[in-house]
């Protein structure tokens, strides 16, 4: 689904979808942004996998030493440098997310929120490890996908999404257990807090998992070697 996200919901696409959220999904947003900068507040170095346009990068980045944004859609990272031209402690790259070129141990945190262990459209297991693999030795590695509790308005946003031309057209009948789906072949899915404990558990001594506002699921590990 990484595809699909590149060619129709990169650039000025992707910031639309966000434009176009409900209070009830931007108090989701927000409650997530905040659990991110409470639990990364005054760290040194963080990497944020699915930058997209810079929309967290620009809230987190004032509480840390330095935030790098990565992502695969170039046209997201450019209008990602320009929201972040003000900031001068933000830095942009472009790889795969599975398959970060950076040295072990490097970031004291790693985040990947709003779902983009789902949306990325890569291997899971692949996904963390290259997280775990990246943050150093008693740094944090937070993901977040999306609540059940949060079903409803989520379904309505896509639905929004979709009336607007951003996505296809939802099919009704194949939407449902968490799972988005569209006509066209789009597909959002939550994952499960069983599948997110048991992709931590194998990396990393340490996993929590936990919701926040009945909105997010949380998989929370630090790195212990």
């Amino acid at each position: 689904m990484g595809g699909y996200y590149e060619r129709h919901l990169s650039g000025s696409r992707l910031e639309q979808v966000y434009a176009l959220a409900s209070p009830r999904i931007r108090q989701y947003l927000r409650a997530e942004t905040d659990q991110v900068i409470q639990r990364i507040h005054g760290v040194t170095r963080v990497l944020e996998l699915g930058c997209g346009y810079g929309r967290v990068l620009r809230e987190i980045a004032p509480h840390v030493g330095r935030a790098i944004g990565n992502d695969t859609s170039r046209a997201s990272l450019v209008l990602a440098s320009s929201n972040l031209a003000d900031l001068s402690n933000c830095d942009l790259v472009r790889m795969d997310a599975a398959r970060l070129a950076f040295p072990e141990a490097v970031f004291d945190a790693t985040i990947c929120v709003q779902n983009g262990i789902s949306a990325f459209g890569v291997d899971r297991q692949k996904l963390v490890a290259e997280a775990v693999r990246v943050t150093r030795n008693s740094g944090i590695v937070l993901f977040s996908t999306y609540s059940p509790r949060i079903w409803p308005d989520r379904l309505d946003w896509f639905r929004t999404q979709s009336r607007a031309g951003l996505l296809g057209e939802l099919d009704e009948t194949r939407s449902r257990d968490g799972t988005i789906a569209c006509k066209d072949g789009f597909r959002s899915e939550a994952v499960s807090e069983a599948e997110l404990r048991a992709l931590f558990e194998t990396l990393a001594q340490e996993v929590r998992v936990y919701e926040v506002d009945g909105s997010s699921m949380f998989a929370e590990a630090v790195r212990t070697d």
